[in-house]
């Protein structure tokens, strides 16, 4: 019951009900990434009468982040390519990094040098600042 409620009213838990019924009516399997994100597009690549092209989209494997969506992925999403990374043999580049979450929010977040969270203590001012106190 738990489950039905959550595809019911969440979409940040994989897919909403009304995403599961629109890919199971519409949606064609274009592949799956290695995190486990399934690609979809309209069925026989068809153009959207709405949106004038392809429409494309993506069920994630666990929670919905944008980041999540491999670099050879991302373009054929994006509308930057027309061959998913399925009908092509993508080679990764020696730059590309796999996949780190977005910190955001928790405690492995990055906090630069100043930030009231980065020690838990703010450091003292430099000297050229003078606070306002009421009254004066």
């Amino acid at each position: 019951m738990k489950q039905f409620f959550l595809k019911l009213f969440t979409w940040w838990n994989s897919q909403t009900f009304g995403t599961q019924l629109w890919t199971w009516r519409f949606g064609e399997l274009v592949g799956e990434d290695g995190q486990g994100n399934r690609y979809y597009r309209t069925k026989g690549g068809a153009i959207d009468p709405t949106l004038h092209f392809e429409r494309r989209w993506v069920i994630y494997n666990g929670l919905a982040e944008a980041s999540r969506i491999p670099p050879e992925w991302h373009g054929w999403i994006h509308h930057t390519v027309d061959t998913p990374p399925t009908e092509t043999s993508y080679n990764p580049r020696e730059w590309e990094k796999p996949h780190v979450p977005n910190l955001t929010g928790t405690p492995y977040a990055y906090r630069p040098q100043g930030s009231t969270l980065a020690s838990g203590r703010r450091p003292k001012a430099t000297g050229d600042y003078q606070p306002w106190t009421p009254g004066s």
